[in-house]
């Protein structure tokens, strides 16, 4: 029903109610709209998040934990170690994180870390009197324990080749490193060390 105005026809009960309705109804649907942008938007961002942390985490830099006392002291077993995956253009002196199958690990790929002492092209021996370099003592200060030969695993001199670099651990006393498997290859470096986050005894 509609009722005449001076100013024109007044739209009657029903109608309004209807037009009332269309306004709810269209208010519900943009707030369910806006809803849903909200969500993608959410969505979005998490997405966002999780690629970042995926290629910090997976492609840019890595985390691990020291796997024994090999570093002590500067690392101890248990803490976490955070790597740079990038660069495998190691140097003496670089703690690296790498992956390698040990003597005696059935051909199974271990964790290590451990510091580099020679690159390519440099000639190593590992005598009970030290580490020569090139026909030159290291002349180590940082190192705390007596560097001896393993018996039965390396042939020295060691001319190490492209790629190829010789570690070993700070702790040198039944330290594993490459006086027991070898030369580490630039494939089997995971990165280098950027810093070492302290496990907390409590």
């Amino acid at each position: 029903m509609q009722y005449v105005t001076e100013t024109g026809v007044m739209p009657g009960n029903d109608e309004m109610k209807a037009r009332e309705k269309t306004r709810k109804e269209m208010k519900r649907i943009k707030r369910a709209e806006a809803s849903v942008r909200g969500y993608q938007r959410l969505l979005l961002r998490v997405g966002i998040l999780i690629l970042v942390i995926w290629a910090l985490f997976f492609q840019i830099v890595g985390l691990t934990h020291m796997p024994g006392e090999d570093m002590y002291p500067r690392i101890d077993a248990g803490d976490m170690v955070m790597f740079y995956r990038l660069d495998k253009n190691v140097s003496a002196q670089d703690v690296i994180v790498l992956e390698k199958a040990t003597p005696d690990s059935g051909g199974k790929a271990e964790m290590f870390v451990s510091r580099v002492v020679a690159v390519a092209g440099d000639t190593v021996e590992v005598t009970d009197g030290g580490v020569i370099i090139n026909g030159n003592h290291m002349v180590e200060n940082n190192i705390y324990s007596t560097t001896t030969a393993y018996e039965g695993y390396i042939q020295y001199p060691l001319t190490l080749g492209e790629g190829q670099c010789f570690v070993l651990a700070d702790s040198r006393d039944g330290g594993t490193d490459s006086r027991y498997f070898g030369p580490v290859d630039k494939s089997e470096i995971k990165g280098t060390v950027i810093t070492v986050l302290r496990r907390m005894n409590i």
